[in-house]
């Protein structure tokens, strides 16, 4: 059986130029680097433990390799799919419960979420990403960009708030900043790397910005010690990979689990067909919905 038409990652490597592999190589070691901070983030955005970032990095790069129709779209730990996911899970695991739960639970959520996709490619049902209107689309990024930054503003200046829900937040970081809870390290260490970002986005735009932030602010840290000064840093992470298993979750749980994948495919489709498509178009190609599922 041919797997021409099934599995595009077999008709790129089929059809691979040598000639690319060192610029390959260059972008796949850059985007491993950027990955391990980003995953962690997101992560920990997602209400779970920063390593589990990492352990989906792997899986979400490999699988879209083989199976993905982009050339170049390249996925992982997502910023519109964090809140989400941490939306339908913190409430079941609870604010401070056991992270072993967290992590079934949000096991059990990307199940759920694959084997929506899956499904709805198979019946192809690709064409639903494109009856989002671009006002609803925007409407909702723009929305989730705000909720985030609210959300992790008290963590860029050392401190953290408990509350709920967008206002409350808000509140929080105002209360927390004007009480002197800040933290003055870690606001000058996240404020500069913000800075540093922009600077270089603008200045020298085919530097990976992102990673020379990162890179500097662990060399700060080591340096200058500033885990002592009251910078939380993430600290040691379990070494290796996890054991695959099945995750155990209440049948109670699951109302409420299905209800969030579906939601996450919904959105995770139009990020990436959206994604797809803008580079498709620059390079003449075109991206089947279906597939992409």
């Amino acid at each position: 059986m041919s797997l021409r038409g099934y599995v595009p990652g077999f008709d790129l490597l089929t059809n691979y130029k040598s000639k690319w592999l060192p610029k390959d190589i260059v972008a796949g070691l850059v985007l491993s680097a950027l990955l391990v901070p980003q995953g962690m983030a997101y992560a920990e955005l997602a209400g779970l433990p920063a390593v589990t970032g990492l352990y989906t990095s792997i899986m979400c790069l490999i699988g879209y390799a083989v199976f993905g129709p982009s050339k170049v779209l390249v996925l992982g730990p997502d910023s519109s799919l964090g809140p989400m996911i941490a939306a339908t899970i913190v409430p079941l695991a609870g604010a401070n419960g056991d992270p072993s739960r967290a992590i079934a639970l949000a096991s059990m959520l990307a199940l759920l979420t694959g084997a929506i996709m899956v499904a709805a490619g198979a019946l192809k049902l690709g064409f639903v990403a494109d009856l989002l209107s671009k006002p609803t689309i925007l409407g909702y990024m723009n929305g989730l960009a705000l909720t985030i930054i609210v959300g992790q503003l008290p963590k860029l200046f050392g401190f953290s708030v408990d509350a709920d829900g967008f206002i409350g937040e808000l509140t929080g970081f105002v209360a927390g900043l004007t009480g002197g809870e800040v933290v003055p390290a870690a606001a000058a260490v996240g404020l500069l790397s913000l800075l540093l970002i922009v600077v270089l986005q603008r200045v020298m735009p085919k530097v990976p910005a992102v990673l020379v932030a990162v890179i500097l602010a662990i060399l700060a840290t080591i340096a200058l010690d500033l885990g002592a000064m009251g910078v939380k840093l993430v600290g040691t992470l379990p070494q290796g990979l996890p054991s695959l298993t099945i995750p155990i979750v209440q049948w109670s749980d699951m109302g409420l689990l299905v209800a969030g994948a579906l939601g996450i495919a919904l959105v995770a489709l139009t990020d990436t067909i959206s994604t797809a498509t803008s580079f498709a178009e620059r390079r003449g190609e075109e991206v089947d919905g279906d597939k992409e599922m």
